[in-house]
């Protein structure tokens, strides 16, 4: 390759040397972010009792991150690019703690509120920063395989350890530790950070902020997450729900025209409109809807239904973690170089679907290791399969300016399909539980009858939702296996983000075909 090349890329021919001590802090920092989402949840009944929460307003202890994290993570993006992505990375993990100790020394409902905004703000600066330092750091192939496999399993098994270590924590502390625990892994993170990242020069995107990108995207997304949100509470019919969907559809349809026109676009449309990546966000997408939905039905099922404790139930959910690492370590990073990533990601996401395929055949009295066991494993180990090329091929052929946008995208997509799964299954379950109890209850005479239709009418629920959830992953891996056309790493010609792909081109990194 000529120093010509090597310039105008931004990359220079030898890697990091600090590289895989880097990727212990990023992962560190990705752990911290995913076991927020769940460790929360845990701990939400408690901290409504002691700060006086009401039952119409606890609601907003999550979609107060919910709506900050997903609305800003586009511009979070674009400050890594412009910022660079070792400062953003510090900064928002600096911000992040100083919020969590915030959260966890509230006194009443606004600092509760407060506290879980500032987290959103600061992982939607942290959170593409994070990706988008993987995506400089690791341009070799088999690198790049390792690193987003251990990132991969991160991302798609945190949460689950989050409901283990949130139900420790609620059941022999506080609730205020599901905040505080944060800080260590801020601290840690932040410290190793700063001493250890080296981030490749000359990839920083230094044209001015897109300003109107900035505020349509933020709007636009901010009224999709809590259009699907409200939907959950109130109803899809509600005059503000449905207001909500239309401002965010004309809201993101003026961002796309502005885009299109600007010298300096918030997200150049070159990012999304390349079939590889705008396959994989679609798809990843549409994954997480499925599996946000089912994190969130079993939780109620193994407590409600069965009667485990919050520990218990974080145990329970070890298989999945288990087979998510197995998937995305041992299966996706050994494959990862010899196989096309769609041969990974439509597989997987299948795999994943008959996983939730038997977990459609909960009853009351179901057997923990006859069917919950090994449907979590296979969620897991399919999931775990397909996440880790998903993660790797979303930044792949980006040029380095817009890899923190890219790596945003990648958080958008899980961010929106977490709300539609938990909004648009919710309801479904809702729905098929209220029609069940509708139809059985006249023939319970006892107080144990009644008891036991209502339970029955939860799994009913639970399991007509999970079958909305099997077809979504079958959606998945069509997408997958139909817009994702690249070769496997290292083994195609490629192209890279749009302008200046000549220099792109000549490096030994493994980047996407048109």
């Amino acid at each position: 390759m000529s120093q010509t090349a090597v310039k105008a890329s931004g990359v220079t021919d030898a890697p990091d040397a600090g590289r895989w001590k880097a990727l212990v802090f990023i992962a560190l920092a990705q752990l911290m972010v995913v076991l927020d989402a769940t460790i929360v949840n845990i701990a939400l009944p408690s901290a409504q009792q002691d700060l006086g929460i009401s039952d119409g307003n606890r609601q907003w202890v999550v979609t107060a991150y919910a709506l900050a994290f997903g609305g800003l993570l586009l511009f979070g993006g674009r400050i890594a690019d412009l910022w660079g992505r070792k400062r953003t990375f510090v900064v928002g993990l600096a911000g992040f703690a100083a919020a969590s100790a915030l959260g966890g020394a509230a006194t009443n409902e606004a600092m509760m509120f407060g506290s879980r905004a500032l987290q959103g703000v600061f992982g939607a600066l942290l959170a593409p920063a994070a990706l988008s330092l993987l995506a400089v750091m690791f341009t070799d192939a088999k690198e790049r395989a390792k690193a987003f496999g251990i990132y991969g399993a991160i991302a798609g098994g945190g949460g689950a350890v989050g409901l283990i270590l949130g139900g420790f924590l609620t059941e022999y502390l506080n609730w205020r530790w599901t905040f505080f625990v944060n800080i260590p892994f801020a601290v840690v993170a932040a410290a190793g950070a700063y001493l250890v990242i080296r981030e490749p020069k000359g990839g920083r995107n230094r044209s001015p902020l897109d300003v109107p990108g900035v505020i349509l995207s933020t709007l636009g997304l901010v009224a999709l997450v809590y259009g699907f949100t409200r939907a959950e509470s109130e109803g899809w019919s509600d005059a503000v729900t449905v207001g909500m969907f239309v401002g965010s559809a004309v809201l993101l349809l003026a961002f796309v025209i502005v885009e299109s026109k600007v010298k300096a676009p918030l997200l150049p449309l070159r990012v999304i409109t390349e079939r590889n990546r705008g396959g994989i966000y679609l798809s990843l997408g549409l994954a997480i809807i499925a599996m946000f939905g089912l994190f969130l039905f079993l939780t109620y099922y193994l407590q409600i239904v069965k009667g485990y404790t919050p520990v218990n139930t974080g145990f329970a959910f070890l298989p999945m973690i288990a087979g998510m690492i197995t998937g995305s370590t041992q299966i996706g990073t050994r494959l990862m170089t010899r196989v096309a990533p769609r041969l990974l990601m439509g597989p997987g996401f299948l795999v994943a679907a008959v996983g939730m395929l038997l977990l459609t055949q909960l009853e009351v009295d179901t057997s923990y290791a006859a069917v919950l066991l090994p449907g979590m494993l296979l969620l897991g180990l399919g999931m775990g399969t397909a996440f880790m090329p998903a993660m790797s091929m979303a930044t792949q052929g980006v040029e380095p300016r817009d890899s923190g946008v890219a790596s945003a995208m990648v958080n958008t997509s899980q961010q929106v399909g977490g709300a539609i799964g938990t909004a648009l299954l919710n309801t479904i379950a809702a729905s098929a539980t209220t029609s069940y109890i509708a139809d059985h209850i006249g023939g319970a005479a006892t107080r144990s009858q009644q008891q036991l239709v209502q339970l029955e009418g939860q799994v009913q629920g639970y399991t007509s939702a999970i079958w909305f959830a099997v077809g979504i992953l079958v959606v998945a891996a069509v997408i997958a296996l139909t817009f994702v056309n690249a070769g496997r790493p290292g083994g195609t010609a490629v192209t890279g983000s749009g302008a200046g792909e000549t220099a792109e081109d000549e490096l030994p990194v493994p980047v996407v075909a048109h």
